[in-house]
């Protein structure tokens, strides 16, 4: 009786609320509950359906059985899955139906530059809310997909990220200047592997330096709990160097249980261009 006495307009809402692709039995049965809101939830029902078996069909090829257990995964590890990058933005959409995921780690070189950019574009606000870990390596990232994870990052996904590893994604000083004020707004912030990139002093500058005289101040939060920090094999010069050991003597070292790691280069990859 308490159901049949809200509009159609509320019952929608309700039912828009209960749809989870990975799980649509609940929704669908209270859509079905009765003929005015099985009809005014028609569209959306066939849509659910529809977004399930894509759903389906990706969990599939990242190795579940089932999209119950991707639901209840902590733990996602995609090596060399020939993952598309339809299927990483599929990813992308399932963010927010993911509650328990804690560790994403993704080698597709297959889903190619725009596979993690389509992915990061999908990933709303509190997305993913039990990510510590984020790996993404051996994948063509490229400068446009570390903006859109900058902008994921800024609309609340993955809020309680400690663990991000970015290796040979192809990243450029472009990409990283982009990224920076999204790091740099996670104290949370532990670890960030950046190695194999083809960023140099420009990239390193907006991460680590601090604003020239006059600048407005950098974003709050800062790396205060950063103790990982790994640029092997990166376009870093002697300039660069300077300006790590700056940040260094200014804060990174102020905690002296904090451990920052950067691998030196050769001398042949240091000089600048």
């Amino acid at each position: 009786m308490a159901l049949a006495a809200l509009s159609g307009d509320a019952q929608c809402i309700i039912f828009i609320q209960l749809c989870n692709v990975l799980d649509p039995g609940i929704a669908v049965a209270f859509g079905s509950t009765s003929s005015e809101l099985r009809a005014l939830t028609q569209a959306q029902q066939q849509q659910l359906r529809a977004d399930h078996e894509v759903a389906a069909a990706s969990c599939l090829k990242m190795g579940m059985r089932s999209c119950k257990e991707l639901r209840e995964a902590k733990t996602v590890r995609c090596v060399y899955k020939g993952l598309s990058v339809d299927d990483l933005a599929t990813l992308g959409t399932l963010g927010s139906v993911l509650p328990a995921l804690v560790e994403l780690c993704l080698y597709e070189p297959t889903a190619g530059p725009d596979g993690v950019q389509r992915l990061a574009e999908r990933l709303g606000a509190g997305a993913l809310p039990a990510v510590i870990l984020l790996e993404v390596s051996s994948v063509n990232v490229g400068d446009a997909g570390a903006s859109a994870l900058s902008a994921a990052l800024g609309r609340g996904a993955m809020p309680r990220l400690k663990h991000l590893h970015l290796d040979t994604a192809a990243i450029g000083d472009a990409g990283l200047v982009a990224l920076a004020p999204a790091l740099r707004r996670r104290p949370a912030l532990e670890e960030l592997s950046l190695s194999g990139n083809p960023f140099g002093d420009e990239g390193l500058a907006a991460l680590l330096a601090p604003p020239p005289a006059g600048a407005p101040p950098p974003p709050t939060g800062g790396l205060k709990k950063l103790r990982w920090l790994d640029l092997d094999h990166t376009q870093i010069t002697d300039g660069g160097c300077a300006i790590f050991a700056a940040a260094l003597e200014a804060a990174l070292c102020q905690r002296s249980k904090n451990s920052i790691w950067l691998t030196p280069l050769p001398a042949t990859r240091r000089q600048p261009p």
